[in-house]
């Protein structure tokens, strides 16, 4: 049972590396095994490998990958053609998300300054930033399939901060996506990668902030969440559904995020 869970908290989080907007970091804090994950996937990279959990990693992946190749086409097509409730959707889930790394601090974490300073400026930069996007590339070359890999996978254990939103942001993300709905092997072994070379290099750096400066860490998480709310917001220019629609949309994300973190309460509780 644990395994299958697992696979299911793995599908979840694949799902959401797949939709600019929503982090799959943030999904994983949410459905509780973000800092599990993050130590095993240090221990990988250090070669400590009696200290892996396997099965845990294993079954987290195999989700993954799953979701990733089984809902591709489908959560394009929603996003492409649904703009405003998708968006509204994924605001929901994000906007309720910001309360996760707050609750893993304790009463006196809270007061640092320190850590509301690194809210702020995350939130500051991280909003700017997704005011800003290319024109997509219609057929990138593997070297820049390779680069972008590495840096959009950062996305994938930064909460806040999404994979799928950083491709957008420099026109890649619809040849990226087209390419695994297609499953196109030469593009997709490159993004793999550059997506492992980038992982090395973070994965150490995320574990030495959460280990030596854990409050500002999770306080830049929240601000990360924070400003990427702009890149969601589903009203004014482009609005193409009903505000009713829209805001429905919007409560069910909040929903869903809300009962994860729920069940996640209860679960740690017993």
């Amino acid at each position: 049972m644990h395994y299958i869970l697992n696979a299911v908290r793995g599908a979840l989080i694949g799902m959401a590396e797949l939709v600019p907007g929503i982090s799959g970091g943030t999904v994983a804090l949410i459905v509780g095994i973000y800092e599990r994950a993050l130590h095993n996937a240090n221990f990988i990279f250090s070669c400590k490998f009696k200290k892996i959990e396997w099965g845990f990693l294993i079954s987290v992946a195999v989700g993954m990958l799953a979701a990733v190749f089984g809902f591709s086409t489908i959560l394009h097509n929603f996003v492409e053609s649904q703009v405003s409730v998708s968006n509204a959707l994924f605001f929901g889930m994000v906007a309720i998300s910001i309360i996760v790394p707050l609750s893993m601090l304790d009463a006196e974490e809270k007061k640092k300054p320190s850590g509301w300073i690194a809210l702020i400026v995350a939130a500051v930069a991280t909003f700017f930033v997704t005011g800003f996007t290319s024109a997509p590339h219609e057929d990138p070359s593997l070297i820049i399939v390779f680069f972008a890999a590495a840096i959009a996978v950062c996305a994938l254990i930064l909460p806040g901060v999404s994979g799928s939103l950083i491709l957008l942001t420099m026109g890649l993300y619809a040849p990226i996506i087209g390419a695994v709905s297609d499953r196109h092997i030469p593009t997709l072994l490159v993004f793999m990668a550059g997506a492992l070379c980038g992982l090395a290099g973070f994965v150490k750096l995320l574990n030495y902030l959460l280990d030596n400066h854990r409050a500002p860490t999770l306080m830049a998480m929240s601000g990360f969440m924070l400003g990427s709310l702009r890149a969601l917001w589903p009203f004014g220019e482009g609005q193409d559904a009903g505000i009713g629609s829209i805001v429905l949309a919007m409560a069910a994300g909040i929903a869903v995020v809300g009962a994860f973190i729920l069940i996640d309460r209860r679960m740690a509780k017993n």
